[in-house]
């Protein structure tokens, strides 16, 4: 019955990949095209295409699918699979800035317009902009609360790269490996200790996303990679200690998130007072 069941979603999902086939090449692509010059009707249906029907055909798809009960990567604007969660360090937000700052990493600016074209010129032009804004990704259903990046050769086109979303400690124990612990949306104040759930990668230049073919920043697939080199930094720079290993969800085993490889992992420590 398992498999009968996991076979008709599949075959849901088929369908409803080819009728999006349909929808963009004869009803949008042929509709723009008889009303506009080749070259516009092109980017007018790249649009519509990548950033209205694909991602709400991949937002179905993940609900038909529905095989995992707790999820272990963060969600983008469109509702669609984003970073895989791989980090969680315990301490203050003075201590989390502390302890970045230390490594020489530059917390990112707020995404607003003037950011968003100060990013852009960035990146055309390859100049530095160390504190360059992140796109927001969702956990907990809010945007990341905070994020650290380390440039790569100086520019702004590559870089190592932390969002961080902060939960209460009593809350997170109570729910760690149970839904609810990915269901609250309240975030404890910034003078109180707090959990700190991260999402780690690292920004390889420019790419289409997968799912959608949308302009993002490329990225490198090993997250895991990532999340060890991070706490390999705040370990030879003594700011953790008591380190563990989780697993982010229940029943996620080494596999693809996304376009992502990632093994489940989250590493958490807790972040070291200095000079106490």
């Amino acid at each position: 019955m398992r498999l009968l069941r996991r076979f008709l979603q599949r075959m849901v999902i088929f369908g409803l990949g080819i009728f999006c086939v349909w929808l963009i090449v004869f009803v949008v692509f042929e509709t723009a095209d008889h009303r506009l010059p080749w070259i516009l009707a092109v980017a007018v249906t790249y649009g519509i295409a990548a950033y209205v029907i694909l991602p709400r055909a991949v937002r179905m798809g993940l609900k038909i699918l529905k095989h995992k009960r707790v999820p272990s990567y963060t969600i983008t604007g469109d509702g669609l699979p984003g970073d895989p969660v791989n980090i969680a360090l315990i301490g203050t937000l003075q201590q989390l800035r502390a302890a970045f700052a230390a490594l020489g990493w530059s917390e990112a600016d707020q995404l607003d317009f003037a950011s968003s074209w100060g990013m852009v010129r960035a990146f055309v032009f390859n100049s530095p902009y160390p504190s360059a804004p992140f796109s927001t990704l969702y956990l907990f259903g809010r945007g990341q609360d905070i994020g650290f990046q380390k440039a790569i050769d100086n520019s702004p086109r590559k870089r190592h790269h932390i969002r961080f979303w902060a939960l209460s400690p009593t809350r997170a124990q109570d729910t760690w490996g149970a839904a609810d612990f990915w269901q609250t949306s309240q975030r404890p104040p910034d003078s109180e200790r707090a959990l700190w759930v991260g999402a780690g990668t690292r920004d390889t230049g420019l790419s289409f996303t997968r799912m959608t073919f949308q302009i993002t920043h490329a990225t490198d697939a090993d997250t895991n990679a990532e999340r060890d080199y991070i706490v390999g930094e705040l370990r030879r720079d003594r700011s953790i200690e008591a380190e563990q290993v989780y697993q982010a969800g229940q029943g996620l085993l080494t596999e693809h998130v996304n376009h992502y490889i990632t093994d489940g992992e989250v590493m958490l420590a807790i972040l070291v007072v200095k000079g106490d």
